[in-house]
């Protein structure tokens, strides 16, 4: 009797985990899909100004802003499955997107360097920066919530550099500026430090994702051994 009531009280704990999966999996995917349109209608309004201003510092934020987007999908597709590994090779993936994004910004700023062109429009420019800055700014802060509340590397990963992006965008308005005020060599200038700022964070993330995936495996390894000893322990009651 006391090993049924052993037995039975085992799988209801089974069936609690199974809830908490899928609630993870759902609490997961509902905060990218909200962080992914916030970023998507951010970067639309920043693409639309860079058309028609031409402006390298804002193409350097535009760009890293479309690659926080497109981070969405592996994180999404990870929460999709409730699988960890998945989520630590997400994790990897938004550093590896990071990473493209700061050769591909630094490529157009040293491009705009040997052949300037000075932006236009510069009250837009501003304009998209302080978009930017909000956009990123609120996004931060859907992934980073989400990922503590989770447990989740690659959802705080994307978290601390969507925040970092929320300042660099700062950096957009700075640009607009230092060109009214005839600097305009300021403006790849400005686009090369976005760089090195997106190439800080992609560091800083690379630390993040892969310090959390050594606790994840020591947990999951940890709680392997649980089940084991658990299982080890009924046919002797």
């Amino acid at each position: 009797m006391t090993g049924h009531s052993h037995a039975h009280g085992e799988h209801g704990h089974s069936h609690g985990l199974v809830d908490q999966s899928i609630r993870r999996s759902r609490d997961g995917l509902r905060a990218v899909g909200l962080s992914l349109a916030v970023l998507g209608v951010t970067a639309v309004a920043q693409l639309l100004v860079f058309i028609a201003s031409s402006s390298v510092a804002l193409l350097a934020d535009l760009i890293h802003n479309f690659g926080d987007a497109l981070t969405a999908v592996p994180l999404g597709v990870a929460f999709l499955l409730r699988s960890w590994k998945a989520e630590r090779r997400a994790g990897l993936f938004v550093v590896l997107a990071i990473f493209v994004s700061a050769c591909v910004a630094g490529y157009e700023a040293i491009h705009r360097l040997i052949n300037p062109l000075a932006p236009t429009h510069l009250g837009a420019l501003a304009a998209a920066g302080a978009v930017g800055f909000i956009g990123n700014l609120v996004a931060a802060q859907i992934r980073t919530r989400a990922g503590r509340r989770l447990n989740s590397a690659a959802l705080i990963a994307d978290g601390d550099h969507a925040r970092a992006d929320a300042y660099v965008s700062l950096a957009v308005v700075a640009s607009a500026a230092a060109v009214a005020l005839g600097a305009t060599i300021l403006d790849p200038v400005i686009g090369l430090a976005i760089t090195l700022v997106i190439l800080r964070i992609t560091w800083q993330s690379w630390q993040t994702v892969s310090a959390h995936r050594g606790d994840d495996d020591d947990h999951s390894h940890a709680g392997h051994h649980h089940t084991h000893a658990a299982h080890d322990h009924s046919p002797a009651q």
